[in-house]
């Protein structure tokens, strides 16, 4: 007889959270009694957003993979188009695209997903794009003791689609660190990344 699994104990937040997101919807003149729909709407805003932001949990940091890197082995590394998502701090509303690691390797070498975890633990908070690429390349020098980082990111911000300018566009922003942050070879590796060359 397999044992019964204790159910997960409820996040404390909750309530609050969903009583706060009743009351906004109160405020915004909309209604369940009319609506029947937005019923059960302030629980599950308050879920998606202790979930979109669990990356503030000092705990949720990911264990990331190091090792010796093999004689020799001390050239560029890349990981590019890693999809990411996150929520802008202004206005929690999504931004999200893709992201360029690049590193070389010090005296340790991550393991290939280390960067995509990290990315995701920092989107995972109310962010700006410039800060969530300065993070990212930060914990990957130090994690890898790195001798050069470079992260790019490229991502649509809904804050700029839906509201104000109503303007599509694609925002790229550039992190470099160490060895390539030298001006010759921040611009090749920036054509390389960004441009896919």
């Amino acid at each position: 007889m397999t044992p019964s699994r204790r159910p997960a104990a409820r996040d404390p937040r909750l309530d609050k959270a969903s009583r706060a997101v009743a009351d906004l919807i109160a405020a915004l003149g909309l209604d369940a009694r009319t609506e029947p729909e937005l019923a059960h709407t302030p629980e599950r805003v308050a879920r998606f957003f202790l979930e979109a932001f669990r990356g503030t949990d000092p705990e949720a940091e990911p264990e990331v993979v190091a090792f010796d890197p093999p004689a020799g082995a001390h050239d560029l590394v890349v990981i590019r188009d890693l999809r990411f998502h996150s929520l802008c701090v202004h206005h929690f509303v999504p931004f999200f695209g893709r992201a360029h690691v690049a590193y070389l390797p010090g005296k340790r070498m991550l393991g290939i997903s280390a960067p995509a975890r990290l990315l995701h633990y920092y989107a995972a908070r109310p962010q700006l794009q410039e800060r969530l690429g300065r993070q990212l390349a930060e914990h990957v020098a130090k994690a890898a003791g790195a001798r050069g980082v470079a992260v790019g990111l490229e991502a649509r911000h809904l804050c700029m689609e839906m509201r104000g300018v109503r303007a599509q566009a694609l925002v790229q922003t550039w992190v470099t660190l160490g060895e390539l942050a030298e001006p010759a070879r921040d611009q090749a590796l920036r054509a390389q990344m960004l441009r896919g060359a």
